[in-house]
C-alpha cells in the first residue's frame, strides 16, 4: 500500500486575491425604519443617484470606478444588494451596505452608502506544507494593496527536510480586470533529488504576463537562472558528475489552457486542455534547447455518482545549437504522480542506478472513482472519501533526431510501463487529496525501480 498527499508547493504565492473576510456573512440588514419603503421598491425599477463609500484610506479613487461600476447600472433593489461583492477586489472588506431612498431629484432614486474596512498593511503566515516526499516550515509576509490599486508584495521563507527556498513576489493586476495581471520574482531555490544523486541551487529572476483571450488562458513568462549543479552521495555516478558545476538558462515561455472542470481535486465533470513551450538560448545563457509539453484530462459523471476520469500528456525536449541538453532540464516519470506502482521518477534511462531523465516521454490513465460501498456518512463526512480503480501507462526515453518521426512513435511504443490497482481516495478541502492504494506494476524493464508497497508524499497532478 502507498500514501500519498496531493498538494501544491509553489513558492511564491503570487496569484489570486486576498479578499479576507467574505462580506456575505457580515452584510447588516437595513433600517427598520427604511423596511417598509424598501419593500414598496423591492420589484420595481430604482435608480441608483450617489454611490458613497466609507472607511477608505489607502485605496485610490481612480480603482473605484471599475468596481462600483454595476451599482450605477442596478434596477431594482435586489441588483444593489448583490453588488456589494465587488469590493471585495479592492483588498478591503464591505462590512455594511445601506441603500436609502434619495432626497431630491427622482422619487425612486437610491443613495447608496458602503462602509468598509481595507486590510491591513502588512499580514503575515506560518504553516507546514507536504510534497515530494518532504516536510517543510513556511514563513511569509504580505503587503495587500500597497500604491492603493490592489498591488501585492509577498515574501515568503521555506525551511524544509531536502530544501530551503527564498523568493519576493510583486503583483500588479490591471484595474477592474483583475485576472489580467503582472508578476516579478526574485529567489533562490535549493532542492534534493536521490534519485538522480543530484542537489541543485537555483538564483534567478522571473516576470509573468497573465491574460484571458475569449474561453482560454495564457501566461507568458522570462527566467533568467544561475544554477548550480552538484553530487547529493559520493556514490553518484560518472554521468551525473558530469553535469556538476554551474550554468546560466534564460528562457522564455508560453502557457495556454483551458480549464472546465467543476474542481481541481475531485472533477465529476468537465476538461482540461494545457500546452506549454519553453525557448532557451536565444536571450542569452548557456542553456539552448525547445521544449514542448501537453496536459489533458476528461471527465464525465456515470451512474450511481460515479466518475469516469481519462487523462494524457506528453513531451519533447530538442537540444539547439549543437549542445546536449542538461539533466536539470529534462522530463522524468514514475511515481504516485504518473505512473503508480514505480518508483519516484524511476523510469527511463539511467546510469549506476542515478536516474538520467528524458528527452521524449508520454503518460497515461484511466481512473473509476466510486462512492463507499454502503454509502456510509452520506452527505457528510462519507462524501469526502471515493473509491478509486485505475490504471496508468508511460515511456520515458531519448531519441535520435536524425531519424524520422515514425521511428521516434516507434521508440516511444516500445518498453510500454503500465500498472493498475484500486484503492481509497480522501478530499482535503479544495486544495489536496490523500490516497490509499493498492499497486500492480507491469511491463518493469532492466533499471526501473518498481515498489509494491510504500508511502510517499507529492505535488497535485491531474493523472
Amino acid at each position: 500500500f502507498y500514501f500519498f498527499l496531493v498538494q501544491s508547493l509553489d513558492p511564491l504565492p503570487m496569484h489570486g486575491r486576498d479578499l479576507g473576510v467574505h462580506p456575505d456573512d457580515l452584510i447588516e440588514p437595513p433600517e427598520q425604519e427604511q423596511e417598509s419603503k424598501q419593500e414598496i421598491l423591492e420589484n420595481k425599477d430604482v435608480v441608483v443617484q450617489h454611490v458613497n463609500i466609507e472607511g477608505l484610506g489607502r485605496t485610490k479613487e481612480d480603482l473605484l470606478g471599475y468596481e462600483i461600476s454595476d451599482v450605477f447600472h442596478a434596477k431594482s433593489l435586489i441588483d444593489v444588494r448583490v453588488c456589494h461583492t465587488s469590493m471585495s477586489t479592492l483588498h478591503c472588506t464591505c462590512l455594511k451596505q445601506k441603500p436609502v431612498l434619495g432626497t431630491d431629484a427622482l422619487p425612486n432614486g437610491l443613495d447608496v452608502t458602503f462602509e468598509v474596512t481595507e486590510i491591513k498593511r502588512l499580514t503575515g503566515s506560518y504553516n507546514t506544507m507536504v510534497g515530494n516526499n518532504e516536510g517543510s516550515m513556511v514563513l511569509g509576509l504580505k503587503l495587500p494593496n500597497m500604491f492603493g490599486r490592489a498591488e501585492k508584495l509577498t515574501f515568503q521563507f521555506s525551511y524544509g527536510t531536502k530544501e530551503t527556498s527564498y523568493g519576493l513576489s510583486f503583483f500588479k493586476p490591471q484595474p477592474g480586470f483583475f485576472e489580467r495581471n503582472l508578476t516579478l520574482n526574485l529567489y533562490k531555490v535549493t532542492g534534493q533529488f536521490p534519485w538522480s544523486s543530484l542537489k541543485e541551487t537555483d538564483r534567478g529572476v522571473s516576470a509573468e504576463l497573465n491574460f484571458p483571450l475569449g474561453v482560454t488562458s495564457h501566461t507568458l513568462k522570462w527566467e533568467g537562472v544561475w544554477r548550480e549543479l552538484g553530487c547529493l552521495a559520493r556514490s553518484a555516478s560518472f554521468a551525473v558528475r558530469e553535469e556538476s558545476g554551474h550554468s546560466l538558462k534564460s528562457a522564455v515561455s508560453h502557457t495556454v489552457s483551458v480549464d472546465s472542470r467543476n474542481s481541481a481535486i475531485f472533477p465529476s465533470r468537465g476538461a482540461l486542455f494545457r500546452i506549454n513551450q519553453e525557448l532557451a538560448g536565444y536571450t542569452g545563457g548557456d542553456a539552448s534547447f525547445l521544449k514542448e509539453d501537453f496536459e489533458l484530462q476528461l471527465n464525465r459523471r456515470l451512474f450511481w455518482d460515479s466518475v469516469l476520469s481519462a487523462s494524457l500528456w506528453g513531451g519533447m525536449l530538442y537540444p539547439i545549437k549543437g549542445q546536449p541538453s542538461c539533466i536539470a532540464d529534462r522530463f522524468y516519470l514514475g511515481g504516485p504522480t504518473s505512473v503508480r506502482g514505480f518508483g519516484m521518477y524511476s523510469i527511463g534511462p539511467q546510469s549506476e542506478g542515478d536516474y538520467l531523465g528524458g528527452e521524449a516521454y508520454w503518460a497515461g490513465g484511466l481512473h473509476l472513482y466510486t462512492p463507499l460501498p454502503f454509502r456510509p456518512g452520506k452527505g457528510g463526512f462519507g462524501d469526502l472519501f471515493r473509491t478509486h480503480f485505475f490504471l496508468n501507462a508511460g515511456n520515458l526515453c531519448n531519441l535520435n533526431y536524425g531519424e524520422g518521426p515514425q521511428a521516434h512513435l516507434q521508440k516511444l511504443a516500445e518498453c510500454i510501463r503500465w500498472s493498475y490497482g484500486a484503492g481509497i481516495v480522501l478530499r482535503l478541502g479544495n486544495i489536496a487529496r490523500l490516497e490509499l492504494n493498492y499497486c500492480v506494476p507491469m511491463g518493469v524493464q532492466s533499471g526501473d525501480r518498481y515498489i509494491l508497497r510504500f508511502t510517499q508524499i507529492c505535488k497535485i497532478s491531474v493523472i
